[in-house]
């Protein structure tokens, strides 16, 4: 089923109205899921942000848009939490996240060119307390970044990165390379750059989820390069396979939100992209 198809068909079946995420009532349109969901036979993953998506706001806006969103869980990039401070002000910004109630499990994506910045990148890591880094390590430091996430005990996600990219383009690329390393060195599966890549998402995630860490939840305009990201529903991404596909392998990881539209006002598309997915659920869990 394509997207328009996909998402004509949510919306009929429970009268969600594409607006109504982004009126006065965003909070409780954005939080449509009920609290059945909590049972725990029912499906009920874990959905967080990747701030990637507010890089344009401040970290306590940041804060405040993900728990009026009623998400519980975060990974900052570098414009929020930044890597060219003493790590003891790390520590601190870290803190002041945790202490907004909101669990703060990772960062990135950070970028591993060389010994120098992997070493700064696990030292900011333990700095914050995260239990994962999204990375992108260079193919010949992929030793060295084994070592030590066994020494730090902090896991590393590769992302992917799509068509363009050189290193990672799709999550294979990646998972080809981890091959008898620690589990901990695993993968954080962007469902919108492997759609541009021509794959279909819930098929890597099938295919690939016993390296799977990490997702970066989104929907695209298009299945090529030229896709870019559009509000979850609106997009060619077929969002209830995806999900089902995570139900089906048992997922205990994070989804995180990454919204890169309308980057000066992400609330009111991420507010519907929220609510679209939430209801994706009610249906699943209606239907099981």
């Amino acid at each position: 089923m394509n997207g328009d198809a996909s998402r004509r068909m949510f919306l009929k079946s429970v009268g969600v109205l594409a607006g109504a995420a982004v009126a006065g009532s965003t909070a409780s349109a954005a939080s449509a899921a009920p609290s059945a969901l909590n049972d725990s036979k029912k499906f009920a993953p874990r959905f967080g942000l990747a701030s990637y998506t507010t890089r344009k706001l401040t970290l306590d806006q940041t804060i405040a848009l993900v728990k009026r969103l009623n998400l519980t869980c975060l990974t900052l990039k570098d414009m929020h939490l930044p890597m060219n401070v003493p790590l003891e002000a790390t520590a601190q910004t870290a803190q002041k996240v945790r202490n907004a109630g909101l669990d703060l499990y990772g960062g990135g994506v950070i970028y591993m060119n060389s010994e120098v910045e992997v070493n700064r990148a696990f030292d900011y890591a333990k700095a914050a307390g995260f239990r994962l880094i999204v990375g992108v390590p260079r193919h010949e430091l992929l030793d060295y970044v084994e070592d030590k996430i066994k020494t730090y005990n902090i896991a590393v996600a590769i992302h992917n990165h799509g068509p363009e990219d050189r290193l990672y383009p799709t999550v294979q690329s990646a998972y080809t390379r981890l091959e008898d390393r620690d589990k901990r060195f695993g993968l954080c599966i962007d469902i919108g750059h492997t759609q541009r890549s021509g794959i279909r998402p819930a098929d890597d995630i099938l295919q690939f989820h016993d390296r799977m860490l990490d997702i970066h939840f989104k929907d695209v305009s298009a299945p090529t390069r030229r896709g870019s990201t559009v509000e979850i529903g609106r997009g060619v991404i077929d969002i209830p396979a995806a999900l089902e596909a995570l139900r089906h392998v048992g997922y205990q990881g994070i989804a995180s939100y990454e919204y890169e539209k309308d980057a000066d006002d992400p609330l009111p598309g991420l507010a519907e992209s929220v609510g679209y997915v939430n209801g994706v659920i009610t249906m699943m869990n209606r239907n099981k």
